[in-house]
């Protein structure tokens, strides 16, 4: 298993052309549960046209609109190709929205199965760190479940504080409360 480097990993901001991808990779590599809020249309589990058009609708309703409620990103990595060429793959979405609390952003990632465990995740992190800071944001909030172990490890290792919620709801900031971020 190969680990990927921030070098290998790169997030554009999302347009049409991205989207389309993007939609290409969650329906192919991902459940629709992991990478939307849930559509009820009584289709059952699963990708249907309907759910692909929702996917499209939420992502233009959030991110490409004239005005943005949330920056997204296309998750991007190199790699060899078939013909051992680098060739560059979207493996999924990060995004950065306005947290609660003043001064701070809210980060989402979701990979396709594919691209896991593979230390994209890890990469994806550390560059919406950057992109947080560089927009002003002092702190940086995330969200899991408890169930998510991979996200709570990448978290944890990011250094985030990580809080445990009665609802099965897990919080993360970074830096956490009481220490300053690093210069």
């Amino acid at each position: 298993m190969d680990i990927m480097s921030s070098a290998h990993v790169a997030l554009r901001p999302l347009d049409e052309a991205l989207l389309d991808a993007l939609a290409a990779t969650a329906a192919a590599d991902a459940d629709p549960g992991e990478v939307m809020p849930p559509a009820e249309d009584g289709s059952g589990p699963g990708w249907t046209d309907a759910r692909r058009e929702a996917f499209v609708r939420f992502h233009r309703s959030r991110s490409l609109r004239a005005d943005p409620v949330e920056t997204v990103y296309a998750v991007l990595v190199t790699e060899p190709g078939e013909d051992g060429r680098p060739r560059e793959a979207v493996a999924g979405a990060a995004r950065l929205a306005p947290a609660p609390e003043p001064g701070a952003v809210e980060a989402g990632l979701w990979l396709g199965r594919s691209h896991r465990g593979r230390g994209i995740g890890t990469a994806v992190f550390a560059l919406l760190l950057d992109e947080a800071r560089a927009a002003g944001a002092a702190r940086l909030l995330a969200r899991t479940h408890e169930t998510n172990a991979a996200a709570r490890r990448l978290l944890a290792a990011a250094g985030t504080g990580l809080e445990f919620h009665g609802d099965g709801t897990v919080t993360a900031w970074w830096p956490p409360a009481g220490r300053r971020p690093p210069a």
